[in-house]
């Protein structure tokens, strides 16, 4: 792109920056989302809150098939 389309799209510049950013942010969720030690934590604490009474039998059966699923698609992507 030259000269003349950067200064035509300069005004639209805030809106490119801001969806870059918005792409950024959404890139880093996404990869705490399928970071595996962070699955694991999550287990843990799902274990540790069917141990206290916090949560049924149902829940956390439910809630750790969610979270080795997501475990199964970070092995997968890697």
């Amino acid at each position: 792109m030259g000269l003349l389309g950067e200064l035509l799209l300069l005004p639209a510049a805030p809106v490119r920056g801001t969806f870059w950013v918005l792409r950024q942010v959404a890139d880093e969720a996404e990869r705490r989302y399928y970071d595996p030690s962070t699955i694991r934590r999550e287990l843990a604490q799902l274990e540790r809150r069917l141990e206290a009474g916090e949560i049924s039998e149902e829940e956390f059966d439910r809630c750790e098939d969610e979270l080795l699923d997501r475990l199964e698609k970070a092995a997968g992507a890697s």
